[in-house]
């Protein structure tokens, strides 16, 4: 239950709207507090129709793991920004954070819209 709570903390922590370009997502709303964040990041978009960008360069899931790695290479504190669409499929979400994982990725924020009154 504690590692429940805690990951919740963190998302709740991280989650907030970024003032950077990036790839149209309708991210699901939540309620969590602005983040100012003083350092580059990594972001990973997932669109609706399943296509994955890594800092705004299209990329294939079947690839996703090697190109995230060239990327990330070096560069273990830097925080890394997954925004998905509301529509995307549970199992194809977790299959792309897993990846992230894999490449050595903990530094993890999930980006959402903040909850309308």
């Amino acid at each position: 239950m504690i590692d429940v709570v805690f990951t919740l903390l963190i998302i709740f922590m991280i989650t907030a709207p970024m003032l950077t370009q990036g790839v149209q997502v309708n991210l699901p709303n939540a309620n969590a507090e602005n983040l100012e964040i003083d350092q580059t990041v990594i972001e990973i978009s997932i669109t609706k129709e399943n296509e994955i960008f890594i800092d705004k360069n299209p990329v294939t899931l079947n690839r996703f793991e090697a190109e995230f790695s060239a990327v990330f290479q070096n560069r273990f504190d830097t925080p890394i920004f997954v925004s998905a669409d509301r529509e995307v499929p549970y199992g194809f979400f977790v299959r792309v954070i897993s990846e992230i994982q894999n490449a050595g990725g903990v530094k993890l924020g999930f980006l959402s819209e903040p909850l309308e009154n």
